[in-house]
């Protein structure tokens, strides 16, 4: 049964490839005639009647959408439509022959295509173009549409990034003939990419297109020339992106780096934020070297501006360690010296329009310092008299009180007051002598401990003030290298 069935069906196949019944169009009858034709002759050689004669192919690219710019490893990913035009005249027919049939469509397999590569290919693989249908004209004329995937080096300069702008270029020519024998020109003319079915992408914008044909002469041999076709394309980053991730934290971070000049030297978050900060920008420097590439000729001035930022937040860190230094000084050491008092209080201070400040209050101490003089009649400087007034006054007080005691004696022992009186006024000159000498001692000792004490105030005083005036002079400082720095770094090139 099996093999009455495949004999059966072997019966058909055989009738069908004889052509019973079968009606055969003028097209395919065209196409079999040519392409038979073309297979005896051989598709390898120039289509050219006479061998000295040049073939001419046009060429043209129509630029459908950027896919990938890789910055990292340099390279330019497009999606792109090539078109070719030439002659073949081992394709010509008469359209009457064949019911005025004009144009037909042949694989390119079966017929001679110029061998245009990409010169500046920068892919793994061997074929970067689909399969597509030659289009015939009936007097020899061909038109190839094929589609491609192009990936092509270019030399990105990131050094504005991310507000920059790369110019890359396709190179275009025939890999095998030199321009004696192939002829390169511009498709219709059109010397720049043909961008009517573009689609645009989300991070470049196409700025720039043009194209050039150029002809090259090898020393080896001077009359020979060889053709290539370029297309130039200047593209320009859209900075959205780039402005939230880079742009603004790093704004916002060289603010705050600012900030540590102003937070009181006695706080621990002086040296704690400024730490903080430093990390931060070494993530965003991490961040940025995964966009760039890694053997760059320049590095990205943002990424100069971060290592800069780096080293002015190391060294606001180290300039804060002497303010804060400077600051608990005076507990440890002495006066501040004249020189240096001088120098931060009487010029620095001025210059930086922050002198009145110290002044006042320093006025405002004279005042309350301002003291009297002591019991001896000498100049006490920080000291008051009041405690000596009291003191006389108590002495007089007792000396009156013995006084009167003596004089409500008896009238009978007149004879014994006199003496009696001169011994009280002996015992109390004594006793006032040694009271004065007392209270002189414990005031000495007051005073001593009082100068003491203000001289020690005074000390810390004086070495607060040249650290409040160091730090809002490294705070100048730094504004001014920062924004030295920016403008060196972005207008300087």
């Amino acid at each position: 049964m099996l093999v009455l069935i495949n004999f059966l069906y072997l019966s058909e196949v055989d009738n069908f490839s004889l052509g019973v019944d079968v009606q055969v169009s003028k097209e395919k009858i065209l196409i079999r005639n040519l392409l038979d034709q073309y297979a005896k002759i051989g598709r390898i050689g120039r289509p050219v009647n006479n061998t000295a004669d040049r073939i001419t192919v046009e060429f043209g690219l129509s630029l459908i959408q950027i896919m990938d710019v890789d910055e990292k490893n340099q390279v330019l990913e497009t999606n792109v439509w090539f078109t070719y035009k030439w002659k073949d005249v081992l394709l010509r027919w008469d359209p009457h022959v064949y019911d005025n049939i004009t144009t037909i469509m042949v694989p390119p397999e079966n017929i001679w295509i110029p061998d245009i590569v990409l010169y500046n290919f920068a892919d793994s693989r061997l074929k970067e173009q689909r399969s597509a249908l030659v289009v015939v004209d009936s007097t020899g004329d061909i038109i190839w549409m094929p589609q491609a995937i192009l990936r092509s080096s270019c030399n990105f300069d990131t050094t504005f990034f991310p507000f920059d702008q790369q110019q890359c270029h396709l190179k275009f020519g025939s890999w095998t003939h030199d321009g004696t024998k192939l002829d390169l020109q511009f498709f219709d003319g059109i010397d720049r990419f043909m961008w009517d079915d573009y689609i645009p992408g989300n991070e470049w914008d196409i700025v720039g297109n043009h194209g050039a044909r150029n002809v090259k002469r090898y020393e080896c041999c001077k009359e020979i020339p060889y053709l290539d076709l370029k297309f130039f394309i200047t593209i320009k980053r859209r900075v959205a992106f780039y402005s939230v991730i880079l742009l603004l934290p790093c704004s916002l971070l060289s603010t705050l780096t600012m900030v540590i000049f102003w937070v009181p030297p006695e706080s621990p978050a002086k040296l704690q934020l400024g730490m903080n900060i430093f990390v931060a920008f070494f993530v965003l420097l991490l961040l940025l070297a995964e966009s760039t590439p890694k053997a760059a000729d320049r590095i990205p001035l943002i990424g100069a501006y971060f290592c800069l930022s780096m080293v002015m937040i190391t060294l606001s860190s180290v300039l804060a360690t002497v303010v804060v230094n400077m600051f608990f000084r005076g507990i440890r050491v002495n006066r501040v010296p004249a020189w240096l008092r001088r120098l931060m209080i009487d010029w620095v201070a001025r210059i930086l329009m922050i002198r009145g400040q110290f002044m006042d209050k320093d006025a405002e101490q004279s005042k309350r310092n301002n003291w009297g003089v002591k019991v001896t009649g000498e100049k006490q400087g920080p000291y008051q008299d009041q405690d000596v007034r009291f003191a006389k006054v108590c002495l007089l007080d007792n000396v009156k009180d013995e006084r009167v005691t003596v004089s409500t004696s008896t009238d009978e022992h007149i004879s014994m007051q006199e003496n009696f009186e001169e011994r009280v006024l002996l015992t109390a000159k004594t006793t006032l002598a040694e009271d004065i000498r007392t209270i002189r001692e414990i005031l000495e000792k007051y005073k001593d401990r009082k100068l003491k004490a203000e001289m020690k105030d005074k000390c810390v005083n004086e070495w607060k003030i040249i650290s409040l005036v160091t730090d809002r002079l490294f705070f100048t400082l730094y504004v001014c290298a920062n924004i030295t720095g920016i403008l060196i770094l972005f207008f300087g090139q």
